[in-house]
């Protein structure tokens, strides 16, 4: 069985594992690994269905308290994959955490021009990503696809407010991830960012460049959810034969 994913309308990390639950993945692994975390007073997790354009979709919504920001505020690479080796998961979703997770942080540290093992992450770093990421390769390793195929990825026009400032779409971590991994992006006529850095970090971990075959027979279909306010905030995840 191989597996698609249709990014004509972004990628994200809540996106990514969003779909992934909407094929009916069995999540109790899942559940060992985020419970394995010990974050307690960091985060909870809420997996539901929501509409996006009367389409039924998954949405995973990492849900933070609101005294967040004033913990665990400067986490770099190396605690990261501190909380990878800890957490209950295979070796192989752990390697492929600790592979997403380098490849945001390479670029967070090309884009602020300092070590990739001084800098303090602003999306790496952030609790939500660190769920999403190790959420998102606990269920790749539960499907475990002959091969994985993703469509070109569709990003918005405009700015995006983040904790630098005003950024321009795609944002810079998003663009080095693009160039150094030659993934193909389309800009659409959508205001806003379509495309996170944690989102196309996942496509880079597992891109191979190959084409998705010209005929496929489709076994089944998910869809997650996006948060963001453009026109069809949703990731489609296929699985293919």
């Amino acid at each position: 069985m191989n597996l698609y994913f249709d990014c004509n309308f972004g990628i994200s990390g809540d996106m990514s594992v969003a779909a992934l639950l909407d094929l009916g993945v069995d999540i109790k692994n899942l559940q060992k690994a985020l419970d394995s975390l010990k974050l307690y007073n960091e985060f909870t997790y809420k997996i539901s269905k929501v509409n996006i354009n009367s389409i039924q979709a998954s949405d995973f919504d990492v849900i933070l308290p609101s005294h967040h920001h004033h913990i665990h505020e400067h986490r770099n690479l190396n605690d990261v994959n501190n909380i990878i080796d800890k957490a209950e998961m295979s070796d192989n979703a752990k390697n492929l955490a600790k592979k997403i997770f380098k490849i945001v942080a390479e670029a967070e540290a090309k884009v602020h021009a300092k070590d990739i093992n001084e800098i303090h992450f602003h999306e790496v770093g952030a609790i939500d990503s660190i769920v999403d990421i190790i959420s998102f390769s606990v269920l790749y390793e539960e499907i475990n696809p002959d091969k994985i195929y993703f469509s070109t990825l569709s990003e918005g026009q405009g700015s995006v407010e983040c904790r630098h400032g005003t950024l321009s779409v795609p944002v810079p971590a998003v663009c080095e991830i693009a160039s150094k991994y030659k993934i193909p992006i389309k800009i659409t006529d959508n205001q806003g960012e379509m495309i996170t850095p944690t989102g196309i970090a996942i496509c880079a971990s597992l891109f191979s460049g190959e084409k998705l075959p010209d005929e496929i027979i489709i076994e089944k279909i998910g869809y997650g959810a996006g948060k963001r306010k453009y026109k069809n905030p949703i990731l489609r995840a296929l699985l293919i034969n």
